[in-house]
């Protein structure tokens, strides 16, 4: 019996959009995450709870998770999104605003414990840590996943070899991008919005492309099917199956690798997180070692 694992692409389910927003104060990138449906809102700033941005809210079905809250917490926000993953709900939608805010609050943090001891971005570890851990987490929900940044100055050398400004980028984790669907960022032209997309593995949405910030024709671009879609909690693995794979591995001899890669082939930190398939899996590749 073959051991490959993979399928007709045609049968592979469509994965709701996890994106990227960047760009200055002011812009709309707060209003247009809002119009997503049935918003779980994260607010690491404070500046979503003024009236018109908590009644655009509810209009969506969504609710309110501020400072209070613990939205300035990295390992709350971890918590937040695994049960969100895993928890029967009716939200459809979870966006961060800002991810900077929170990035550079962590960094901040460890930049004054470690004081004079923090050289060759030593401060940067714990944040960086964290932002894989809860991009692990984003990418397992099954909803749409809208992190929002604020924009720095971007730096480049020019043909006479003078460092310039080349433009802008986000300011947060600079791997962040690369993790996800889609990099929007928004420049704001008088009136108008224009989204510029910066990168992407999106057909609908090719590198350079603009087009004006309004939900509706970015619903219709990427499929608004998929985007109203409920959400479908991933089922976890249970104690048992924790105890059992424990217990099978004082009495299998593996290498001391092994675990480790079963958690970085799940996106996981432990045997708890694994869903019941992929822990049931590893159990079963043990009991196979044993005939």
């Amino acid at each position: 019996m073959s051991k490959l694992k993979a399928k007709d692409p045609v049968t592979a389910e469509p994965s709701k959009p996890k994106l990227l927003i960047s760009g200055a104060p002011g812009v709309g990138k707060t209003w247009f995450s809002l119009e997503f449906p049935n918003v779980y809102f994260i607010d690491t700033e404070g500046g979503a709870n003024l009236k018109h941005y908590t009644e655009r809210l509810k209009r969506s079905g969504g609710v309110y998770m501020g400072q209070q809250d613990g939205s300035l917490d990295p390992g709350t926000l971890v918590e937040q999104f695994t049960a969100l993953a895993t928890e029967n709900h009716n939200f459809k939608t979870v966006v961060v605003d800002s991810i900077s805010k929170l990035f550079n609050t962590v960094v901040a943090k460890e930049q004054e414990r470690l004081g004079d001891k923090d050289a060759f971005g030593a401060s940067k570890k714990p944040a960086i840590a964290f932002m894989r851990r809860l991009v692990t987490w984003a990418d397992r929900l099954d909803m749409n996943v809208l992190f929002i940044a604020h924009e720095t100055a971007e730096w480049g050398v020019d043909a006479t070899g003078q460092r310039v400004q080349i433009g802008y980028k986000a300011d947060t984790w600079e791997k962040l991008a690369y993790e996800l669907h889609l990099w929007m960022h928004v420049i704001k032209r008088g009136p108008a919005r224009t989204a510029v997309v910066r990168k992407s593995r999106l057909l609908g949405f090719p590198d350079g492309d603009q087009f004006p910030l309004e939900y509706p024709a970015f619903a219709e671009r990427y499929g608004k099917d998929i985007i109203d879609a409920s959400s479908k909690p991933i089922t976890l693995a249970k104690a048992s199956q924790v105890s059992e794979i424990n217990t099978l591995l004082e009495t299998v001899k593996v290498d001391d690798e092994w675990a480790g890669k079963c958690f970085t082939k799940a996106g996981v930190e432990g045997w708890s997180e694994m869903s019941a398939d992929q822990l049931a899996a590893c159990i079963n590749a043990l009991k196979k070692r044993i005939k």
